[in-house]
């Protein structure tokens, strides 16, 4: 009698029931709560734009803030609209050969029980799998933002983002979630250190290097100036942020509310994010003596995209080491990359594309996955986005330009781009 008050008082709470002659079945509360917990996840997904908002406005100058806030609003929307309008039905298409397929435009709920309790064997609803996946497809765009920002035209930014989201992210995106080619092999990436993130970082080598660095960055005897970002309280924020919408990201991955699975990946998820930020601590202080809050905020992000490929495979104890070895590898790859004078304001190419390959490769490591499999994967999209945005960069180059000038850059993109200030009344002094 206890349960089935307990059914009914679920089912009632969802605001969904779906109700078998004779009353709700344990079926339709399984349902009820399982789509639920799907939609939650969807919300603490899109609660992960505001993080990427605030720390990447965080990290960068106070007279490119209203530049970056705009982008990163307008990505969300660019990235849902594009979904609905081609995106969902080229990651999950009906005619299929395995590397590419279009289901059509726009997006339609099979009719009746078959897009409710008959869809995902009665996992979700159509309608909730799109807006879980919708809240996905704008992270890539959003991790290029990060990369090119503080010098890169505006709606250069917005043409580029609008053709890699509404195309390559979903199309890279079948080849795995869709049950394409690398599906096939035994590929696996659970919740997207590879089809999220690396998909997104490797647009963001390619941006940042098309670009070059922000002016006065590396002097011509090849000094490294750090320049830097003008609100750490903010870029806090938005870690913790990120971190919270996390377990929307990997927890929603399981694609049901099953106790096991969603417990064990938010273990998982916490235990990698916390370790990333002790192996970050550990290795920037050896490098540079002194404790880098910068440098911890992009370790924890680091131990969660590690940890993102097999949270659901890879046991607790390693992902504390999956997530620490991501901490040190962030460290070491933001220095490499500055090296090189490729100039990434937030660290967005070393914890999207480094530690997202590493977290596909550790899923071979740390499970019984191939590593050679893993490893295939990582090549396949590499070698797809970096074509991909080579060609869209160029063609977006030589037909709007890429780059502002270089009083629009030194002014900052709020006034020349936006014509707006985002201390408006507070004048900002920086010792350059």
């Amino acid at each position: 009698m206890k349960n089935k008050y307990i059914l009914l008082m679920v089912m009632c709470l969802s605001g969904s029931l779906l109700f078998a002659e004779g009353g709700p079945t344990a079926a339709d509360a399984i349902f009820t709560v399982n789509n639920t917990w799907m939609l939650i996840s969807a919300f603490l997904v899109f609660i992960m734009h505001l993080g990427f908002a605030a720390l990447e406005s965080g990290l960068t100058r106070s007279k490119n803030t209203v530049n970056i806030l705009f982008k990163n609003v307008s990505i969300v929307a660019i990235g849902i609209l594009t979904y609905a309008a081609c995106g969902f039905n080229l990651m999950y298409p009906g005619d299929f050969n395995g590397y590419f397929g279009f289901a059509g435009f726009g997006i339609s709920a099979p009719e009746g029980a078959a897009g409710l309790i008959g869809y995902a064997d009665g996992a979700y609803t159509y309608w909730t799998d799109f807006i879980f996946q919708a809240m996905f497809a704008a992270t890539a765009a959003t991790i290029v933002s990060g990369a090119v920002a503080e010098r890169i035209k505006l709606n250069s930014f917005l043409v580029f983002s609008t053709i890699y989201v509404a195309l390559i992210y979903p199309i890279a995106g079948s080849w795995q979630w869709g049950g394409g080619w690398l599906s096939a092999m035994g590929f696996h990436d659970f919740a997207g250190s590879t089809l999220v993130h690396s998909v997104g970082g490797w647009a963001a080598l390619v941006g940042a290097y098309t670009l070059g660095p922000r002016l006065g960055k590396y002097t011509k005897n090849g000094k490294i100036n750090p320049i830097l970002g003008h609100n750490f309280p903010l870029a806090t924020i938005g870690v913790f942020l990120l971190w919270f919408g996390w377990y929307g990201f990997n927890g929603g991955s399981v694609l049901s509310a099953d106790p096991g699975g969603v417990s064990l990946v938010f273990v998982t998820t916490t235990l990698a994010a916390a370790a990333g930020v002790i192996g970050a601590m550990i290795t920037s202080t050896i490098i540079s003596k002194k404790p880098d809050l910068s440098m911890i905020l992009n370790g924890s992000l680091a131990g969660l995209v590690g940890i993102t490929a097999g949270a659901d495979l890879i046991s607790p104890m390693y992902s504390v080491l999956v997530g620490l070895i991501a901490g040190i590898i962030v460290v070491i790859s933001v220095i490499q990359l500055d090296k090189l004078k490729i100039d990434d304001p937030v660290g967005a190419i070393s914890v999207h594309l480094i530690c997202g390959i590493w977290g596909t490769l550790a899923v071979g490591i740390f499970s019984s996955k191939s590593v050679l499999t893993q490893a295939i994967g990582v090549l396949g999209y590499g070698a797809f986005c970096l074509i991909s945005s080579i060609i869209i960069f160029q063609i977006v180059k030589q037909v709007m330009g890429l780059r502002v000038t270089e009083e629009e850059e030194l002014i900052g993109l709020d006034i020349s781009e936006h014509n707006e200030e985002s201390y408006a009344g507070f004048q900002i002094f920086t010792v350059e």
